[in-house]
């Protein structure tokens, strides 16, 4: 069966990477939920999509260079008065919960890694208990590859645009991968197809996407036997999946 993701805490029904969105995401029979990660000036992981702070909140400018209590000042768009979270706030809603947390961790300022990311995120995961149900998943293969090296986690999945994935070709999609030491590799819905889910399988890599927000591409992930689709609407991809 594929398993169902609340992308950002399921974005077309509450505002996304909100707590609100992460409470709504608990009652829903899914069985992961996915957020975000930034760094602030004060080397904090805060839950936002973007890099900048325009789209989602009352503010503006590069979330790098704000401190964790100044962005915690700031009113995320749509969520009755709620701030920016950290992601200690946000793991600690999934702590006991038995859903997978999956964190994506965002590049840096110029598309760059923020410095000693990863220790930092699992620092915030081992306090608030969760490490052993978190996910780590990110677009930079390093990054990836140094999650695979932590054992405490539940796993480590290397992010592929459409683009790369069409690039590459699949021999060397999956060569990567392996390389990598990923336990799975995902694309946007629009670039798997059967022979991605083959070769993924045959490689012993998990295939998951993201991207499955409406009816066609839900169904047609969950015809494919995707292993797990991030959704924007969790509660229509329970219905449908039935």
């Amino acid at each position: 069966m594929s398993q169902i993701i609340s992308h950002r805490g399921g974005t077309f029904l509450w505002p996304e990477n909100s707590l609100l969105a992460f409470r709504q995401t608990l009652t829903l029979p899914v069985e992961q939920a996915e957020c975000d990660i930034h760094l602030s000036a004060d080397g904090e992981p805060v839950v936002i999509h973007d890099g900048l702070l325009d789209r989602t909140t009352d503010a503006r400018g590069p979330v790098s260079e704000m401190t964790l209590a100044s962005l915690q000042r700031l009113r995320l768009r749509g969520a009755g008065g709620e701030t920016i979270p950290s992601l200690a706030q946000v793991a600690r809603l999934f702590r006991g919960s038995g859903m997978t947390f999956r964190v994506e961790i965002k590049a840096g300022p110029q598309g760059k890694p923020y410095p000693d990311v990863l220790r930092r995120v699992l620092k915030v995961l081992d306090e608030e208990g969760v490490t052993g149900q978190t996910v780590i998943i990110a677009f930079h293969g390093p990054t990836a590859a140094a999650a695979t090296r932590e054992a405490r986690l539940k796993g480590a999945v290397w992010l592929v645009e459409a683009g790369l994935r069409e690039t590459l070709g699949l021999p060397a999609l999956v060569a990567a991968g392996k390389s990598l030491g990923v336990t799975a590799i995902e694309t946007h819905e629009s670039a798997a197809d059967a022979d991605y889910v083959t070769a993924m399988r045959e490689a012993g890599l998990g295939c998951g996407v993201w991207g499955a927000n409406h009816e066609p591409s839900i169904r047609r992930m969950l015809a494919l036997g995707i292993d797990a689709f991030a959704t924007d609407d969790p509660p229509l991809a329970l219905r449908l999946r039935g």
